[in-house]
């Protein structure tokens, strides 16, 4: 056992194994008795993968070229489907839809055009597909609800339209009823989301169309069908993401309880509970940050959670006996999951590393709730070092890396976390905090952050630092910050407007909330109403909360990460913050990565990015990396 400074230990947990031996896994179906889902590989340029299971062998669906990604609302998910062992899926590279039969290459069954599309549901009455379209040909884009013909006859037949989005399109299985989704500006969907429902004539198109649920006040997620047709929904009409469903034309909620069963829905495709039986459903529920499966007996209105070691559960599919998910562990990295309800036992499928490391190298997550700003309370996950090879030296402190998720509305999980373990195997204590705004307490707790963001979510991410280094956790003179997208604009508020944080890591964050405003896509082109005000009517409290206007107060060094491709935030907002610090002379240095949007999928640009954090905290806190590090060129700093 050796004794080492914090931040120098050695760790097997590398950058390289993060991205060549792990995948990312997302968007299961279950079609009869196989199973399928994406794989999106990092070593291959982050390219999304259909796989499938079939009588206990795994193999890739989707041939190379082919990437299953769509980009409706920037942000894409629901990017594909199967029926009857023929799959279809929107094609990156063109946004086409392609239908991929048994032993043929893909064929493209929409027209080349401006549309994309994604959240597919196969009607097998009428031999087509229907889904969520996009047209980027108008100004901004229009979205509606299409069906396409699955032999590629004809052009795409309008459905639904007329309002700003849509999600979730449903046919009964019966075939005579069509559910869907759709919310309007200013409201994103985990403000306001109605549920919609229309009988279908002969010919497939709507009848009369009636709201079932949400609206103003209220966010409806995954309307779903049983075998029996009945239309079940969640709602957070309570302050709760809870089950309902349509009896006698009314919603009616089944089994309340203080705990989430939705989640926002920036991707499509996303589902938390299934349909086993016309009586049973298996949801996962998320009670203060860590899900749990349980049992839903909607007859009796009654709920049993399971005795299962999962504490973030995805993508809920029912198949044969039980369902299929993702689910990860605080020592077990994300896997496919497959749970027979009868004899109640778990199985993993495919797990997305493909290495095993000892449990002695992992740090647990330790819940927090500590006080903040407005006599209120946070939550955080704390994660002190722990490596079995090192013993830290004797009355020394580690240094402290506060994370500061995206969204905002995304939530820190308690689930096993290499990015994180990668900094606590190396003698650095990470606080993953779920700010107020964050999802899985509550609808009160998510809109703390209304009017508040670049306020409460600081304050809250400054008193957690506080709060370790009070108690003697970490050590209070070296505490960083980082985050991505909205936690980047999180990082550079706290790092600018406050003093607790000696350095800190943008990954393409916000600096400018009025550049952000005007130039964005259409899916978050009226997010910041709320979440600041009106613009411009607000204009003053947009300049206001922007780091990138009170450069003169950031005293900080920074490292910048940013994809050159990036359009919801667009490079110029890293590169003018880049641009004001070099002028004040205060120690910075900006990495920039072509080919790369709005979150990186490729392996060489996570690796470099990851080692060039660590080098950058290395040389500012006066630690030595154990690893072979690249340097990292950081203007005004002594070399």
């Amino acid at each position: 056992m050796s004794t080492l400074p914090y931040g120098s230990w050695p760790s097997p947990i590398t950058a390289a194994l993060l991205v060549g031996d792990t995948v990312g896994l997302s968007q299961l179906w279950v079609d009869h008795d196989d199973l399928y889902w994406i794989e999106s590989r990092p070593a291959e340029g982050g390219r999304n993968v259909i796989v499938r299971q079939r009588r206990g062998a795994i193999h890739d669906v989707l041939p190379a070229p082919y990437n299953a990604r769509s980009r409706v609302h920037e942000y894409g998910g629901g990017a594909y489907t199967a029926a009857d062992g023929v799959v279809y899926f929107a094609y990156d590279d063109d946004q086409r839809v392609y239908r991929l039969a048994p032993g043929a290459q893909p064929e493209a069954i929409t027209p080349p055009g401006p549309l994309r599309y994604a959240d597919f549901a196969v009607d097998r009455h009428r031999q087509r597909l229907l889904c969520v379209c996009e047209d980027h040909g108008t100004t901004p884009p229009t979205n509606t609800i299409v069906a396409i013909d699955l032999a590629g006859r004809g052009r795409p037949l309008t459905l639904i339209a007329g309002d700003d989005f849509y999600a979730a399109p449903r046919v009964s299985h019966d075939g005579r009823w069509l559910a869907w989704l759709s919310w309007n500006h200013p409201d994103m969907p985990w403000d306001a989301a109605a549920l919609h429902l229309t009988e279908l004539d002969g010919d497939g198109r709507p009848t009369a169309v009636r709201r079932i649920a949400g609206g103003a006040g209220e966010s409806v997620f995954q309307p779903t069908f049983a075998p029996d047709d009945t239309l079940y929904f969640v709602s957070d009409k309570t302050g709760w993401w809870n089950l309902y469903r349509l009896r006698d034309g009314a919603a009616q909620l089944i089994a309340p309880m203080a705990a989430e069963l939705g989640v926002p829905q920036w991707v499509f495709g996303q589902t938390t509970y299934a349909c086993v039986s016309t009586d049973t459903i298996i949801a996962a529920a998320n009670v203060r940050g860590e899900w749990r499966l349980i049992v839903i007996d909607t007859r009796a209105g009654t709920h049993t959670q399971l005795d299962v070691p999962y504490v973030d559960i995805a993508y809920v599919q029912a198949c044969a006996g039980g369902v299929v998910f993702i689910g990860a562990t605080p020592t077990a990295a994300p896997a496919v999951v497959r749970f027979d309800l009868a004899r109640r036992r778990a199985d993993t499928v495919r797990s997305a590393a493909s290495v095993c490391l000892e449990p002695g190298f992992f740090s647990r997550a330790r819940p927090l709730t500590f006080a903040t700003s407005d006599g209120e309370q946070a939550h955080a996950f704390f994660y002190p070092p722990r490596n079995h090879d090192v013993d830290p030296p004797q009355d020394a402190r580690p240094p402290l890396l506060v994370m500061s998720h995206g969204g905002p509305t995304a939530m820190s999980s308690a689930a096993l976390n290499l990015k994180i373990q990668y900094w606590t195997s190396r003698g650095i204590a990470v606080l993953d905090v779920n700010y107020r705004g964050s999802t899985g307490f509550g609808r009160a707790y998510r809109e703390r952050l209304y009017g508040a963001w670049g306020i409460a979510d600081v304050d809250d991410c400054v008193h957690g630092a506080r709060f370790l280094a009070q108690r003697g956790d970490v050590d209070g003179a070296r505490c960083a910050i980082r985050g991505g997208s909205a936690g980047g604009f999180t990082t550079l508020c706290a790092l600018t407007f406050h003093r607790e944080f000696a350095v800190g890591a943008s990954y393409y964050g916000v600096s400018d909330l009025e550049a952000l405003a005007r130039d964005t896509h259409k899916f978050e082109a009226r997010y910041l109403d709320r979440l600041v005000g009106p613009y411009p009517a607000e204009r003053e409290r947009y300049r206001a909360r922007s780091p990138i206007h009170a450069v003169e107060r950031l005293a900080r060094p920074m490292i910048f990460f940013q994809g050159l491709e990036d359009r919801v935030v667009p490079p110029d907002q890293s590169e003018r913050m880049v641009a004001a610090l070099r002028t004040r002379q205060v120690p910075v240095a900006y990495l920039t990565f072509a080919g790369e949007a709005h979150g990186f999928r490729r392996a060489d640009t996570i690796l470099r990015a990851l080692e060039a954090e660590l080098y950058f905290y290395g040389r500012l806190f006066g630690f030595a990396p154990a690893d072979r590090l690249e340097s990292v060129p950081i203007e005004h700093w002594p070399e």
